[in-house]
């Protein structure tokens, strides 16, 4: 600074100690102003930096719910959205053929027991069912578990969603869901008051016409079971064909029917192998996440909202990580604590089934499908023309009955299957069987899922608390004693074998009971664990809004914000929930159709 001094002369003590002060004084002034404007640049810089790095919408998951909403949200040029999965792509090399596992109806059983696209979850030790750790699949790939379910389309029962509205999911009746069910749905027998025709989910019915699943429809009605041609629209009660999310022989999961059609957008990104770590707050508001890929911690922002759409376990628990859940419980894990919300983890429930089987007489079950040779000529003729044996999941046929007099509607579903599942398809089948999966649909066991840690790779703990109640055991025996009086019928006469499982071994009530704790087996549907209900609830989650209470910015949109498990499988549900919220979430008028009519049964009096 010297040279800034130069030419001054002083000629006093006292002016040259005001002249230095001056100067001090202007040079701390203007070191002050370029500091000052080093920080605003900094600031802007830093901003223009997260703008780059920002979005309108982050969707967490690319499954069931995530792929609808990337699509219906992209819709909108002016909105920005980025889709982030923790597993692969659905496809190799941009081809299906090369991912056949995946693709292939036929093949579902491979990605069951491959943790390449599957989370690998497991309950705890369920002490209702002889301590057995229950195994949980959940997908882990484009399209979530639509990418590895047995692609059954059931929507439930109209009175599970007018149960959702008295339950606090105002604005979530029947009339208000049908229409979201057909804006979702092409079906391939067309549109009707109940079935859409031009939506990107692609329905259709089995085309094997199976001996044996026509042997099953013939004996229900001869059991006294009404024949119903559509469980999906006015009449679930019964017996009938069942719809499947199948498309010209492939698996039509949403990464095909949503995904892929949006990829393209400019205001779409989607990235997959991304591990979502933490939500983002400044205080109570929502601004982004942060996650991890190939093995670097990055965040990114949100304009307007960060919506979960990682399921029944992966929302709760990626909520549970950034601060909202039960504050005594994060607190025990070291979590900061941005809003206590008890509910998060809670209301865990799932549809628990059995399988009832029968040895066939007949060599015409798939038994002989599953040598060697035979798959091998199966694989081939769907990888020339997405035809044959390896064109549908093969559960074509099943129904909904009542356990009892007094119930109103169904709570029992059967999938009957022209073959012998063992150990979740782990274990090859053994001999010419045919078999049904047989649960209770409405149970009154609720578990709940807490952290194992503040480790996002740890795997929650998972209660599903199977079995706790009278009612349910009831249940459970109502299945085995029902299904075998419709194996019994004249129908299947000539096919019928010895019984497998459970076996003419077992007869009385304890002996029924045994069996069902030893061999039950969860039917993969997780749901409820993030309840929408009122604000006023303190065990809801999430408000009719899809909003997360107590908090801004944040939604969660998929299986876990329903407040009680529907009457059936769960992908149909969840499809219709995420076409649902992205127009709460566009601010579009909800759709409504009134005055649809509902089968109900002549009387209450008797249980068929």
């Amino acid at each position: 600074m010297s040279y800034l001094m130069k030419g001054f002369k002083c000629h006093s003590p006292m002016m040259c100690k005001v002249a230095g002060s001056l100067f001090k004084a202007h040079t701390l002034k203007n070191m002050l102003g370029i500091n000052e404007q080093f920080k605003i640049w900094r600031a802007s810089s830093q901003l223009s930096s997260e703008k780059a790095n920002s979005y309108s919408y982050i969707i967490v998951g690319a499954g069931s719910a995530g792929c609808v909403l990337a699509n219906r949200l992209t819709e909108d040029p002016q909105s920005t959205v980025l889709l982030l999965e923790a597993g692969p792509k659905d496809t190799l090399l941009g081809s299906k053929r090369l991912m056949w596992k995946i693709h292939m109806p036929a093949a579902l059983t491979y990605n069951l027991c491959d943790e390449k696209y599957n989370w690998y979850y497991h309950t705890t030790a369920q002490r209702h069912m002889d301590n057995r750790v229950m195994y949980w699949p959940r997908g882990r790939v484009w399209g979530g578990s639509s990418s590895l379910n047995a692609m059954v389309y059931i929507r439930g029962h109209a009175e599970d969603y007018n149960r959702w509205s008295r339950e606090g999911a105002l604005g979530w009746d029947y009339e208000h869901c049908l229409p979201y069910f057909k804006k979702a749905q092409a079906h391939e027998l067309g549109p009707d008051r109940y079935r859409g025709g031009n939506g990107p989910l692609h329905v259709s019915r089995g085309k094997t016409k199976h001996p044996l699943h026509q042997a099953f429809l013939e004996a229900a009605q001869q059991a006294g079971y009404p024949f119903t041609d559509d469980m999906n629209g006015y009449q679930q009660e019964g017996f009938g064909w069942m719809d499947m999310t199948v498309h010209q022989g492939q698996r039509w999961s949403t990464a095909s029917a949503y995904l892929r059609p949006a990829i393209s957008r400019p205001n779409f990104s989607v990235a997959e192998k991304t591990l979502v770590t933490k939500i983002l707050f400044q205080g109570t508001k929502c601004i982004g996440v942060e996650y991890v890929k190939n093995g670097q911690r990055k965040k990114v922002f949100a304009n307007k909202e960060v919506i979960l759409s990682g399921g029944a376990i992966n929302s709760p628990q990626l909520l549970m990580l950034s601060g909202i859940g039960n504050a005594d419980d994060l607190k025990k894990l070291g979590i900061p604590v941005v809003c206590h919300l008890p509910g998060v983890g809670q209301n865990l429930q799932d549809h628990l089934e059995v399988y009832v089987q029968q040895k066939c007489t007949k060599p015409i079950t798939l038994f002989s499908a599953q040598k060697p040779l035979n798959m091998v000529r199966i694989g081939l003729e769907w990888l020339w023309k997405f035809t044959g044996a390896g064109a549908t999941a093969h559960l074509e046929s099943g129904g909904f009955i009542r356990s009892e007099p007094g119930v109103p509607h169904p709570d029992i579903q059967f999938h009957f299957l022209p073959s012998q599942v063992i150990d979740h398809g782990r274990v090859a089948s053994t001999m010419e069987a045919y078999q049904v999966h047989v649960g209770p649909m409405r149970s009154t066991s609720v578990g709940w899922l807490k952290l194992k840690s503040s480790d996002p790779n740890d795997h929650p703990i998972i209660e599903p608390n199977y079995l706790s109640t009278e009612r349910d055991i009831w249940e459970f025996r109502q299945c085995v004693k029902l299904t075998r009086e419709i194996f019994a019928q004249k129908a299947f006469e000539k096919f019928r074998g010895p019984e497998i499982q459970p076996g003419n071994h077992v007869q009385s009530d304890k002996e029924i009971d045994a069996f069902i704790r030893q061999k039950a087996d969860s039917a993969y549907h997780p749901s409820c664990t993030c309840k929408m209900g009122q604000p006023s609830d303190s065990t809801a989650v999430v408000d009719p809004q899809t909003k997360v209470i107590g908090v801004e910015n944040l939604r969660v949109v998929d299986a876990s914000i329903m407040p009680s498990i529907v009457t059936g499988n769960l992908n149909a549900p969840t499809i219709m929930i995420a076409e649902k919220a992205a127009d709460i979430i566009k601010g579009l008028t909800p759709l409504q159709e009134k005055n649809v009519p509902v089968y109900k049964p002549k009387t209450l009096e008797t249980q068929r």
